[in-house]
């Protein structure tokens, strides 16, 4: 039951629930438990944080070295609502808490922030230390399931239902990718229709047509130095650079990743979304074109273009779109080489994707996170409707929203 009332000095202090234990419900939970407040994290999985290690296996990209005016617009759509979050818990902050536990951090190549060691699992433990010393209780294996007539939190626990009372509540239940790790998305039908997004795959690949050679010789093998551009629905372009993978099924890669949004959005309205590749971005078309129009002697067609600098994959990606005369047109394939069209059908299915878009909508709740049509539950996390490309913005924007909504609690238990 969410109530706020006054309590006696000498008795025990207010109780918040946290649901998920990802490092939105952890976080929360941190900030709630330094302000002195009884905290119960509950959770369906059997331990925590599990998407969190998922993370880390490749190394935990905490954040992004970036300008934060730069940083603040990665969240798109959700900037306003990032924006203060970010500010007050932004990648230096982040960097601070991290070396709290004794966990040095660096500025890659790239830019991102990476632990020294590159791991999630020795800050996880160290995080799980913290808050079991500071009080925190954890109850894994529970499945909330909404509320009771009486207002309480139900969950399932081992085939039994268990009723919860509480002053406050935060929700960190996670998106819909991953479902393997506990980010199932199943919690929608708990709320209303209006207050809710529906889900959509963030940070995902795509399907795409590839003839059965091209399949068998190169799935599995990376483009890499390409530039890809997108025209979406409205006219703009969207232009960036970096790698791709070509797969049975498609296409992957951070690139690709980069403008998932502009184009699912595009496919999704059923709008004309133009998407080709430039496969040799350092050279302009006139450069092509004078080093594919040397003598090729008696060289086969292959080894004439590899000799001008295109490689294997992207002579069988010339192959794909030229047939007969054309293959021997080489101001064709100059042009080609820099604008090659890709005819993507569909985004991968959400549990592939790296993270989701849909959720809880900024507009049923209040400016401390709490949701409108129930007083004292607050919402934080990769719940919320927003996406934000790889990089560290995911998890920053995550931590920043959590400690938002453990403010959230703390300024409306005040009241």
């Amino acid at each position: 039951m969410m109530h706020a009332h006054s309590t006696d000095p000498t008795r025990p202090t207010y109780k918040v629930v946290v649901i998920g234990a990802g490092p939105a419900g952890l976080m929360a939970a941190d900030v709630l438990a330094d302000a002195g407040l009884r905290v119960e994290v509950f959770d369906a999985m059997p331990s925590a944080g599990r998407k969190f290690l998922q993370a880390g296996r490749g190394g935990l990209n905490l954040s992004h070295s970036e300008p934060l005016p730069q940083f603040v617009q990665r969240y798109g759509a959700a900037e306003p609502q990032f924006a203060p979050w970010v500010q007050t818990f932004g990648p230096s902050q982040l960097r601070a808490w991290v070396a709290s536990f004794g966990i040095e951090t660096f500025i890659g190549s790239t830019g991102r922030i990476y632990p020294q060691d590159m791991k999630a699992a020795p800050l996880l433990r160290a995080w799980l230390h913290r808050l079991r010393e500071k009080g925190v209780l954890f109850a894994m294996h529970h499945r909330w399931q909404g509320w009771d007539e009486h207002g309480a939190l139900e969950f399932t626990h081992r085939q039994q239902k268990i009723h919860v009372e509480a002053d406050a509540l935060i929700l960190a239940l996670g998106g819909a990718s991953w479902p393997q790790l506990g980010s199932r998305g199943d919690w929608l039908n708990l709320f209303a229709e209006t207050e809710i997004e529906p889900w959509r795959a963030a940070n995902c690949g795509f399907d795409c047509e590839w003839s059965a050679l091209l399949r068998d010789k190169f799935a599995g093998q990376p483009l890499k130095s390409v530039a890809m551009s997108v025209r979406c629905a409205h006219g703009a372009i969207q232009h960036k650079r970096g790698e791709l993978m070509l797969t049975e099924y498609g296409l992957e890669g951070g690139l690709l990743y980069a403008l998932s949004a502009p184009i699912r959005d595009g496919l999704q309205a059923a709008k004309p979304c133009e998407v080709w590749v430039d496969l040799l971005p350092d050279l302009t078309v006139p450069q092509l074109q004078k080093r594919l129009q040397k003598n090729r002697g008696k060289q086969s067609w292959s080894t004439h273009l590899k000799r001008a600098g295109v490689d294997a994959l992207r002579a069988h990606l010339l192959r794909e779109r030229l047939e007969g005369a054309e293959l021997e047109n080489w101001t064709r394939i100059s042009e080609l080489l820099k604008a090659y069209p890709l005819h993507l059908t569909q985004p991968r299915p959400i549990a592939e994707a790296i993270s989701s878009a849909g959720g809880i909508r900024f507009s049923a709740l209040d400016e401390n996170t709490m949701l409108r049509s129930r007083p004292g539950v607050f919402c934080c996390g990769e719940m919320l409707d927003w996406e934000a490309p790889t990089g560290g913005y995911l998890l920053t924007g995550v931590l920043a929203s959590a400690r938002a909504s453990a403010q959230g609690v703390l300024n409306w238990l005040e009241k």
